[in-house]
């Protein structure tokens, strides 16, 4: 008993380190899009550690498993790359002077939703074609 109460204290420790890590980087980092890698990879990484250390405390010592905590981590992990996806195209369309830093793409469109009416100019062009 004394060996998995160790062992979830140690994932708690693990957690709330990668929390710290996460946290700091949110409030320290620069510009937004290094503010992205913080809570999306350190701080994901904390709150599944500190999931986990329930799943295990409640399976092991109170002898009541529960996949609550799990489902969540999933739903976690699943979720916050997609927001972070989100938050840097919408910082590359609203940051005008990232436009002319950014190297070209090799298509006819650009990066994020830069360029949208090319975008749709360039699939009318592409369905008409086709269609004929």
């Amino acid at each position: 008993m004394i060996i998995a109460e160790a062992a979830v204290a140690a994932i708690i420790l693990i957690g709330a380190f990668f929390l710290l890590v996460g946290s700091l980087g949110l409030a320290k980092l620069p510009d937004l899009m290094r503010r992205l890698h913080a809570p999306t990879k350190a701080t994901t990484l904390g709150i599944g550690s500190m999931l986990i250390a329930s799943m295990l405390y409640f399976a092991i010592i109170e002898g009541k498993p529960s996949i609550h905590e799990l489902l969540i981590t999933l739903f976690l992990f699943l979720t916050a790359p997609v927001t972070a996806q989100m938050v840097a195209k919408a910082y590359i369309l609203r940051t005008r002077q990232l436009h002319e830093v950014l190297p070209g793409t090799g298509r006819p469109v650009g990066w994020a939703t830069l360029d949208a009416a090319q975008a749709d100019a360039c699939s009318e062009t592409v369905q008409h074609t086709t269609i004929d």
